[in-house]
């Protein structure tokens, strides 16, 4: 088997100890931060899994208007923009600038380029700036940024998962609208977060066989949190 490559790298901002590397074997495209991938274009039944539950949910999807707290290799994104309408938005907020031009040039290929779709629209910087002010409500708020509430990427992030940062996302919704968290761990706690934020919350084990996870399990937690009509 051919060893891997690596084509670029980019330090994370505000972390000079981190530092993502784009890397490439056998046709295959891997993100790696710290030792360890992040992420890869060959297994994404989880990050789809992200935008159709979130979307199966809306009571409106022509014009709906989607965050997406992280780019990776787009296949939320890509996801999001397979559902909604022509009058449709999807906003993906990626701060690391090298992951929007690595998308632009080969890591988007699986997932069809989303970044070229009219109808998408790229923020670099947090994701927290969307959802603390938000130019418009969000029909639906998805967040892929930090491995889960727990395994936090940045430790800033701790904000969106506690009650001052759910109380924003809630604000940030449209009434009927979905928060959408990505999660390679269970967490009762954050579940509990939720509901006591006044969300009608469900809790989605995905399985991915085959898929590298911390507990070998190949199941990664989705969390959907409604923000009630009334």
């Amino acid at each position: 088997m051919d060893d891997w490559q690596t084509l670029d790298h980019e330090a994370v901002p505000g972390d000079k100890d981190s530092v993502l590397y784009l890397m490439t074997r056998n046709g295959e495209y891997t993100i790696h931060v710290s030792g360890r991938e992040l992420m890869s274009d060959s297994q994404h039944g989880s990050e789809d899994a992200l935008s159709d539950e979130a979307c199966d949910r809306l009571d409106r999807l022509h014009d709906a208007r989607i965050l997406v707290g992280g780019l990776g290799m787009g296949f939320t994104m890509a996801a999001a923009l397979r559902r909604v309408g022509s009058e449709g938005q999807i906003t993906v907020a990626e701060l690391i600038p090298a992951v929007v031009r690595w998308n632009r040039e080969t890591t988007g290929t699986a997932a069809g380029f989303p970044l070229n779709d009219t109808r998408s629209q790229v923020y670099i910087g947090d994701v927290v700036d969307l959802v603390d002010d938000p130019p418009e409500p969000w029909s639906a708020i998805l967040l892929d940024v930090d491995n889960g509430p727990r395994a936090l990427t940045r430790p800033y992030n701790r904000w969106l998962y506690h009650r001052a940062g759910l109380q924003r996302a809630m604000a940030a919704l449209i009434p009927g609208g979905i928060l959408g968290v990505w999660s390679a761990h269970n967490d009762p706690s954050f579940t509990k977060r939720l509901t006591e934020a006044g969300f009608e919350t469900e809790v989605i084990i995905h399985h991915e066989p085959g898929r590298p996870t911390p507990d070998d399990s190949g199941d990664h937690v989705l969390w959907m949190a409604r923000r009630p009509v009334a």
